[in-house]
């Protein structure tokens, strides 16, 4: 039986951001160790496994979830995830162009809040969304610190495009760098567990026990 809700708080925006699997164009750091192809398989069955999980966890929690993919077109997208799922191409510019104006059009569409995740971290469960979920009743932002020195999840009450600027994207800065604009910016922060994002060659192991134990 579904859990019944109409009791419970208002729903959150979950901006899941993936990329379209068209070998050479994902992954990239991958393909000297998989090949293009090997590359692009593992993004297909990374964004499928981290969006089964969150599809289960929004059966508990009070959670909306969009895709906000780049590569690829809408058609290509909906044949991939199915219909039943709601994805939106992300804007131009940099990573944090694309999570400002998802972010915004979380709130614009009227959700009490908005949580933006990647494809990239296997281990994100029902849990981590449930803590995060909770920070936001606290604090303005909610961080999933990666082990990379970046974040895998990054939550708020109310949009705020300045934690987005002047951010050295794909470096292990961004969190470090993050977390001085929102204390600039006098706004409150909780972290959440670190966890790995599958990136480079090493993170693969961690990957393949995520199979493993899903496996038994």
């Amino acid at each position: 039986m579904a859990p019944d809700r109409s009791q419970s708080s208002p729903a959150c925006g979950l901006l899941m951001f993936s990329r379209y699997p068209e070998p050479g164009r994902t992954k990239t750091r991958l393909i000297p160790y998989l090949g293009p192809e090997g590359a692009a398989a593992l993004q297909q069955r990374m964004t499928e496994h981290v969006l089964s999980r969150v599809t289960a966890a929004a059966q508990i929690l009070p959670l909306t979830i969009t895709v906000h993919f780049a590569g690829g077109t809408q058609g290509q997208m909906q044949a991939w995830l199915g219909e039943e799922v709601t994805c939106y191409p992300q804007a131009e510019g940099s990573l944090g162009d694309r999570l400002r104006a998802a972010f915004q059009q979380s709130f614009d569409q009227g959700y009490c809040g908005a949580i933006a995740i990647g494809s990239d971290c296997p281990a994100l469960g029902q849990g981590h969304l449930a803590e995060a979920l909770a920070a936001l009743n606290r604090v303005d932002v909610v961080l999933g610190p990666a082990t990379d020195g970046g974040y895998y999840l990054i939550g708020l009450r109310r949009p705020e495009p300045t934690l987005f600027h002047a951010i050295d994207w794909g470096t292990d800065q961004v969190l470090t760098q993050t977390l001085t604009v929102a204390a600039n910016q006098g706004l409150s922060v909780e972290l959440l567990s670190p966890l790995t994002d599958i990136d480079r060659p090493g993170d693969l192991p961690q990957w393949e026990q995520i199979l493993a134990n899903a496996a038994e």
